[in-house]
């Protein structure tokens, strides 16, 4: 670590481990921890880079984080998918909320823009409860109200343990129970089989005693497993969101009657199976489906109507700096960012001279659709667009709909 070779004679931080008590040696030797905390912040935030998980994670509809990471990454990729962030550093900041907050981020120890307030060494961790006892109560209210992932995390913060045990003596076996990321111990970390045997032994214990605070551990064998794990769960919560595309002004063999009654049946349909609509309000086709979804909702008696159905009409004029077709365009990737399967129905609009033409909007969202990683379900039977989506992916099944159905696409739609 540059400008910190040495904290105490015959002290190297290249073969300690216990940093913290590193950094209070330094702090004792040379009276003061302003220099350190600064060259620590500026290490601990030096090197990080974006990974598949932190954009992951940012896609899921997760409301509270907490980290004892110093680095903006969890903000940076939660503002990069149109997230209106909180983020909570010193203690008084936990006295006032941002309006329309999508996100609230807990840093724990501080963050890389206040190093002076970082919490780095013994002192700042001995004096933590009085110092920052608010998160230590909001964290605690947290743990007993949401259940947590814990990805990345040691449980060698004392803070957080002090705060388990806490929740574990009052509550006992009524408390929630939470979930956690391990790496399974493995051999070639090791230089002998005893080293490994007993890493094995010691993790083993480790897993039970997190059971005392109702924390479960899941096992992996690298951490790309972690992953894979947050891409499946990334499917199944997307699984149940649906796009429907569809607008027409011509019904072809259909006839209007018919392709009305098609267009609210298929609403209602995806509403009874638990699935909630995503769509852009099509042309004459758009107020069928809401209509058809609002009916369901209103029979079931469902509370929540605007989490089960979500309606996007898009602008049709604008005086701003952005041209329309591209305005359109980013609202089409927002719209379909999250959802699992896209259906196409109809596709045909008219233009300036009256004539009926195709909606290149429709092909758009299938273009959208396949870059998200989202399921087409082209409805051929009702024709123009429509008809050439289906044809499109029927020429293709395993690249349009095997591929996206193994999730092997999550990551590739971005939003711009």
């Amino acid at each position: 670590m540059p400008g910190f070779k040495k904290s105490q004679p015959d002290l190297n931080i290249d073969i300690e481990s216990v940093l913290i008590a590193l950094a209070q040696y330094h702090v004792n030797e040379f009276e003061g921890s302003g220099k350190i905390n600064q060259v620590l912040v500026e290490e601990f935030t030096k090197d990080v880079t974006v990974t598949d998980n932190h954009q992951i994670l940012a896609q899921l509809s997760i409301n509270t984080y907490w980290t004892t990471n110093y680095d903006k990454l969890i903000e940076t990729n939660l503002e990069a998918k149109n997230k209106r962030v909180d983020t909570k550093i010193l203690p008084e900041s936990l006295s006032h909320k941002m309006p329309n907050t999508d996100v609230i981020v807990y840093k724990m120890h501080g963050d890389s823009s206040l190093s002076h307030e970082a919490v780095l060494t013994k002192d700042d961790y001995e004096g933590y409860y009085l110092k920052r006892k608010l998160f230590s109560t909001a964290l605690q209210g947290d743990l007993v109200s949401k259940t947590f992932l814990f990805i990345g995390f040691s449980f060698d913060d004392p803070n957080l343990s002090y705060v388990l045990s806490r929740i574990r003596i009052l509550l006992g076996e009524n408390s929630r129970n939470h979930n956690c990321f391990m790496k399974k111990v493995d051999k070639i970390d090791y230089n002998t089989d005893d080293e490994f045997r007993y890493a094995v032994i010691k993790q083993e214990l480790r897993i039970k005693d997190l059971k005392r605070y109702r924390i479960n551990v899941l096992l992996v064998d690298s951490y790309r497993q972690i992953t894979e794990i947050l891409i499946r769960i990334t499917n199944i919560v997307k699984r149940r969101n649906v796009f429907i595309s569809g607008s027409a002004t011509d019904f072809g063999k259909w006839g209007e009657t018919t392709s009305f009654k098609f267009s609210t049946d298929l609403s209602k349909e995806v509403i009874k199976n638990k699935n909630n609509i995503v769509s852009g309000f099509g042309l004459r086709i758009g107020s069928c489906i809401i209509a058809g979804a609002l009916e369901e909702l209103y029979k079931s008696k469902e509370r929540k109507v605007e989490d089960r159905l979500k309606s996007r009409p898009f602008p049709q004029n604008t005086s701003g700096e952005m041209h329309l077709n591209e305005l359109w365009t980013k609202y089409r990737k927002v719209m379909l960012f999250n959802v699992s399967i896209s259906i196409f129905i109809f596709g045909n609009k008219k233009d300036d001279n009256g004539n009926i033409v195709s909606a290149n909007g429709m092909l758009e969202e299938f273009e959208i659709s396949i870059a998200s990683g989202a399921i087409p379900v082209p409805v051929g039977a009702t024709g123009f667009i429509a008809q050439h989506i289906w044809e499109t992916v029927m020429a293709d099944f395993d690249k349009f709909v095997v591929k996206h159905r193994d999730g092997s696409c999550v990551l590739e739609g971005e939003i711009d």
